[in-house]
């Protein structure tokens, strides 16, 4: 059982390499051993080109090898037909004896079907390794096809004295609370989230962009809120380099091509509302940057699953305060003077 964990470990490993890049499909790496000896590797780049277990294949110079090899992977090979032919075929076809399994996939479409077709192919089959890992590496997939939303991240920064922001500025643009390494990793967090999420005042007292200028990577889709559509039509949020969705009392006319309105009650249950639009337009992760009133409105609901929190090295004296929080689960890192403090919430996060 060792030798299965090391090689699904390998698979993990790979499979970060798509992160931020395969949605709306899941994170996976695969890994082909021949007399104990990896032959073959591969992980699944980005929807609609070839999977993990096909890029791993393609890799063995000797493809007379595969007979009398194992193939391992991270998330359970794909049964079905979509944008690829299913991954399980490509198995059956190429004679490969054994396949071991990091975790199940919960996906309707999959959802253990893969696993009986191999084994009806007479094909051995373990999985369950590591299981706990790869749950994780697919914590935004999981979550999304199990409790039906996105995954959840909340970020801010405060200061010393535990402000998030002055209470009145003279330009509008943030007013920075980290350094320059933080700011850059928060847009390195950016590229591995599908969208980004703030509220009005954010965008009418900063005009943000939103997007990951300081790394390399994609834009996250933009959601806005926007009760009564305050926000003016030439700020950044509705320029055309990526998708908008604005949240407002009601459906509206959109600004911009790139824009979609979905109207919502502000009355009650915002995040729960929100979460389930994000659903319908196949949003799998969004990590939510916005002011005080935005974050506490989904603490409160308690929909969130990890919380990024930075505390600066200065101290604004007054202005506006941090979001009121009774978090557990901590995880404490430095950059360079800034400290990042990590929660998880233990009420949703299933994946540790």
């Amino acid at each position: 059982m060792k030798i299965y964990e090391k090689y699904i470990r390998r698979c993990i490993e790979l499979a970060k390499n798509g992160l931020g890049t395969t949605y709306p499909n899941p994170l996976v790496g695969s890994v082909i051993v021949h007399e104990g000896k990896i032959i073959g590797e591969g992980w699944h780049k980005k929807s609609g080109e070839p999977h993990a277990e096909v890029n791993a294949v393609n890799s063995v110079k000797d493809k007379s090898l595969l007979k009398k090899s194992t193939i391992y992977v991270s998330l359970e090979p794909c049964s079905h037909f979509g944008k690829t032919p299913p991954c399980c075929d490509l198995i059956i076809k190429n004679g490969i004896p054994n396949v071991v399994i990091g975790t199940v996939d919960p996906n309707i479409k999959v959802a253990g079907n893969g696993i009986k077709k191999l084994i009806e192919a007479g094909i051995n089959v373990t999985f369950g390794i590591l299981e706990k890992e790869c749950n994780e590496l697919n914590k935004r997939f999981f979550t999304f096809h199990e409790k039906k939303r996105p995954y959840i991240i909340l970020k801010w920064a405060e200061s010393q004295d535990g402000f998030i922001a002055p209470l009145t500025k003279s330009e509008q643009k943030p007013v920075w609370i980290t350094n320059e390494f933080s700011r850059q990793l928060v847009h390195k967090w950016r590229s591995e989230e599908q969208a980004i999420l703030v509220g009005t005042q954010t965008v009418i007292d900063d005009n943000p962009k939103l997007d990951v200028r300081d790394w390399t990577g994609n834009n996250p889709i933009r959601i806005v809120l926007d009760q009564n559509n305050r926000i003016p039509k030439d700020s950044h949020v509705f320029n055309n380099q990526t998708k908008t969705i604005v949240f407002s009392k009601s459906a509206a006319s959109n600004p911009k091509e790139s824009s979609n309105f979905e109207g919502i009650d502000f009355g009650e249950n915002i995040a729960q509302q929100i979460v389930q639009i994000l659903y319908k337009h196949q949003i799998q992760s969004v990590i939510i940057e916005g002011g005080q009133q935005t974050l506490q409105t989904f603490i409160n609901e308690n929909l969130w699953d990890e919380a990024r929190i930075f505390i600066g090295n200065n101290c604004f004296e007054n202005g506006i305060k941090a979001p009121i929080t009774a978090f557990k689960n901590i995880e404490k890192q430095t950059i360079e003077n800034d400290a990042l403090i990590i929660y998880r919430n233990n009420d949703y996060y299933n994946y540790f």
